[in-house]
């Protein structure tokens, strides 16, 4: 009785996931239009990840590397998150100048078994040209792009979200009832035919970080700041995320004018308050 009842749910669940899939998964970035309340419906649990760190400074600027204003802002972002949302706990991937490996940043969410991950970096426009000296030898050459500015949020391209079924089969007992053995007639997650609930919740994971990269975009146009938009990028730092993640762009350190505002006190506080705001606001859709 108890297999008939799992296949019978599993059916119910395939049909959903197979019509989801076919609705979404040749549309373009765009904010999901269902603000009702999501399967993903609590945020209890947040990591923060200050991108690069240590030996890896990230992109340069004139004046700072974006490993530090990364963790600058990481730090200003998890101590309001303590503050202004009690009862939510913020892992950070790393709070001084170490070197954290890619693949141990997504990991620390899975173990925590987080309900976001955040990556927070600084873009960067410039880039480099081979060219031939007068001695006929080629050498690189930077090629400086000063005026490109703005924010971007990056989610994880379809092409790399089969690198989270081991987080997801890792993390699914949480994704039901606390007493889901007797929910679901003894529903055991590492189960082959439970295949079908990780497709479902890959597509839930992929629509809930478009969602709240939505709201941060929305957020930073707020404050008058060029949105280059949600996008989705092969990413090894989202790759592995058993949970609703992103990458978010914060501004280009390439370009003079946003890296004195990613540096100074009042642009740091405006980034956190437009993160901050998308965070409150990506929690109260989903558990209202």
């Amino acid at each position: 009785m108890a297999k008939k009842i799992i296949f019978k749910k599993l059916n119910l669940i395939a049909a959903a996931f197979f019509t989801l899939t076919l609705s979404t998964a040749y549309q373009p970035i765009t904010p999901p239009k269902q603000e009702g309340k999501s399967s993903l419906n609590q945020v209890r649990t947040i990591v923060l990840d200050a991108g690069h760190g240590g030996k890896d400074p990230g992109a340069r600027g004139s004046k700072t590397t974006e490993k530090v204003i990364a963790l600058q802002v990481a730090l200003k972002l998890g101590e309001k998150i303590k503050k202004d949302l009690p009862g939510v706990k913020v892992i950070y991937t790393r709070s001084s100048d170490v070197f954290i490996d890619l693949y141990k940043r997504p990991d620390i969410a899975n173990k925590a078994k987080a309900d976001l991950f955040i990556s927070i970096h600084c873009n960067s426009a410039n880039g480099s040209k081979r060219v031939r000296g007068r001695n006929g030898k080629y050498y690189s050459q930077t090629v400086r792009r000063p005026t490109v500015r703005g924010t971007e949020t990056f989610v994880l391209g379809f092409n790399r979200m089969g690198k989270q079924d081991v987080a997801i089969r890792e993390n699914a007992a949480i994704l039901f009832e606390e007493n889901y053995e007797e929910n679901y007639g003894g529903f055991d997650p590492k189960d082959p035919s439970s295949m079908i609930v990780f497709q479902l919740l890959k597509t839930q994971y992929r629509r809930e970080s478009i969602r709240l990269g939505s709201y941060m975009q929305d957020e930073y146009v707020r404050t008058q700041r060029n949105n280059r938009g949600v996008q989705e990028l092969s990413l090894a730092v989202l790759k592995t995320a058993g949970m609703p993640a992103v990458l978010t762009e914060i501004g280009f350190i390439s370009s003079p004018q946003e890296e004195t505002y990613m540096m100074s006190n009042a642009g740091q506080t405006e980034i956190v308050t437009s993160l901050f705001n998308a965070i409150k606001t990506y929690k109260t859709s989903v558990e209202r």
